[in-house]
């Protein structure tokens, strides 16, 4: 089986690289640093990337076998939410913070994987909420280096780390 190890943390359009395969994921999946899969051909890949690591529309990995393959975000169902002012859609995002989950924040907009309780508390917040299906690329976090926007090429880390918590390591 085709292995992928290595993420390239170079621009596809910085350089003349040949692509030589698709790997298409939805959010879900480009979390995983193991992962059995298929590339978007047929052929089976697993996933071997080093821990906390996500996948990016448009990034960039080596296979064993040394092809360069383009990272696909496949797109899935998610909750569009739209508010009348920026305070509004700020309030929004903050309970939706509150609650840690992933967000991919747009201009105008904020988009979550579908959540029928989310969606009903959105609602009572007063933002208009609707069903679409679009690639997801919520924040990294705060402490994961941020955001990347549409086309970027930064990587950011995980969603959350619940590891150790650092705030008490001189406490002993």
């Amino acid at each position: 089986m085709l292995e992928i190890r290595t993420r390239l943390s170079i621009r596809r359009d910085a350089y003349a690289l040949e692509v030589k395969g698709q790997l298409q994921l939805p959010f879900d999946a480009r979390q995983k640093t193991r992962l059995r899969t298929k590339l978007v051909s047929g052929e089976e890949v697993g996933l071997l990337l080093p821990r906390g690591e996500i996948l990016r529309g448009g990034d960039l990995v080596v296979a064993s076998d040394g092809r360069i393959v383009e990272v696909i975000a496949e797109p899935e169902k998610l909750l569009h939410v739209e508010c009348a002012t920026p305070t509004e859609l700020a309030r929004a995002a903050y309970h939706l913070g509150n609650r840690h989950v992933p967000v991919e924040v747009g201009h105008d907009y904020l988009r979550i994987a579908v959540d029928h309780v989310l969606a009903a508390m959105l609602r009572n917040l007063g933002a208009r909420v609707s069903t679409i299906e679009a690639p997801f690329e919520p924040e990294a976090g705060a402490y994961g280096g941020g955001h990347v926007p549409h086309g970027g090429h930064g990587h950011g880390g995980r969603i959350h780390d619940y590891g150790h918590d650092h705030r008490h390591d001189h406490d002993h």
